[in-house]
């Protein structure tokens, strides 16, 4: 009996130490593996989001190579339709020549038969003079006269003749000239013909370029939306990407704004969500205005605003941090908004960090900003100052950034290439 009890408490300790020692095994495998698949995972992110922006930016100059060579499609355009202008112009001076040259040459016959009337009346009535003179019987002035007369008569018929010859000989070196202008023009035509043809081989491979560019980024955005997910799921996020598609779907049936374009906004911004700041309101850099709004919309909302994290000062440039949630905006951005949201959201009051008001606020003043407008919107342009139209969106874009040319260049496009996204999620 005693030894029995002893195998069996010899059994339950050996029991205990495995377990203990399993336990111990994958609290220790595990926990650091979260923690590297962690960080495995944000690499991965910022490979991508690398990637992605690399892409983009090929895909930008490539649109710009595109519609340098839509210009110049225009262009060349516009010189093969005045050259078929100047031809058929050509052509139709050519051909009215042509009569003017047949109805000369019916002239010219007239004009013959004409002459040749008088100079048989010329060469009969010189001799008459003479015989008239021989006979005369009257007044010989009348005689002498009439001698003048015929002189007058025949210088007129040469006149006459010299006049044909040189409007002849007018009108036909007229003819060359054309026909020799409408060699040249069918010369050009023929030139921009063949460059038309290339230009638009161009145009037709850069188009395809593009497509293979946005395929690409569309593919990239994909696989880093499928990371986010995973790094959401890591990190205890209670939202997933399909909780933030139906958020922006919902912000967009209100506000109008494009799913796309929320998109595109909420992945430069905050990664979807996924990346709302790292540093606490001291570290930030905000104003002492801006912080007393954090600190009331934290106290609103029962949040420890020690503890809550925002955006952490820029430093690429010179700025402050203190951007909340998803939408990041500043405290007192958030402020001018605040009954706006809650009356879209029904949240009142609103939460920055709440990813439905969050996405919200960020349609909101993007509708407010121009995003849902139809035409182009005519700006000064903050890289070189001169006057442009650039896309609604766009422009919505830089006023949300902030008035930049880099806003203008890069962060804008980006935004809209990354539209297609949505689809995905």
């Amino acid at each position: 009996m005693k030894r029995g009890c002893k195998n069996k408490k010899h059994l339950f300790l050996g029991v205990l130490t495995l377990a203990m020692f399993v336990v111990a095994s994958f609290s220790f495998s595990n926990s650091p593996a979260r923690a590297e698949d962690k960080d495995d995972i944000k690499d991965s992110i910022e490979s991508i989001e690398k990637k992605i922006e690399k892409e983009q930016s090929a895909k930008v100059k490539l649109e710009a190579q595109l519609a340098e060579i839509q210009s110049s499609v225009y262009s060349t355009q516009a010189q093969i339709d005045k050259a078929r202008a100047l031809i058929k112009e050509s052509e139709e001076n050519i051909a009215r020549m042509e009569e003017d040259v047949e109805q000369m040459g019916e002239r010219v016959d007239f004009q013959k038969e004409i002459l040749r009337s008088f100079v048989q009346e010329v060469y009969y009535s010189k001799k008459e003079p003479v015989i008239s003179m021989a006979l005369f019987k009257g007044d010989l002035a009348k005689v002498l006269g009439r001698t003048d007369n015929l002189l007058t008569v025949e210088e007129r018929i040469m006149q006459i003749a010299e006049e044909i010859r040189e409007a002849k000989e007018k009108i036909e070196n007229e003819q060359g000239k054309i026909a020799e202008a409408k060699a040249d023009h069918e010369e050009l035509l023929k030139d921009k013909v063949v460059q038309q043809y290339e230009l638009l081989a161009d145009r037709n491979e850069t188009q395809g370029d593009i497509k293979e560019k946005e395929a690409t980024i569309g593919e990239l955005q994909q696989k880093m939306n499928e990371l986010k997910n995973d790094l959401n799921k890591l990190l205890g996020k209670s939202y997933d990407t399909g909780d933030v598609k139906d958020a922006i779907k919902f912000a967009s049936s209100v506000t109008g704004v494009s799913k796309g374009f929320l998109f595109g906004m909420l992945s430069v911004e905050s990664r979807l969500g996924a990346s709302v700041g790292g540093c606490y309101y001291k570290e930030s850099r905000m104003s002492d205005y801006r912080k007393e709004l954090f600190k009331d919309i934290c106290d609103e909302l029962d949040y420890d605003y020690k503890k809550k994290k925002v955006s952490c000062p820029p430093a690429s440039y010179t700025g402050t941090g203190g951007a909340m949630g998803a939408a990041q905006f500043m405290s007192d951005t958030w402020t001018g908004y605040k009954s706006k949201i809650a009356t879209a959201t029904g949240h009142n009051p609103p939460d920055p960090w709440n990813l439905v008001d969050g996405v919200m606020a960020m349609a909101l003043k993007l509708e407010n900003d121009g995003a849902t407008e139809k035409d182009d919107i005519r700006i000064t342009s903050p890289c070189n100052g001169k006057k442009i139209y650039v896309d609604p969106e766009i422009y919505a874009s830089m006023k949300y950034l902030g008035w930049s040319c880099y806003a203008l260049t890069n962060y804008g496009p980006r935004i809209q290439s990354l539209a297609g996204g949505y689809d995905k999620l």
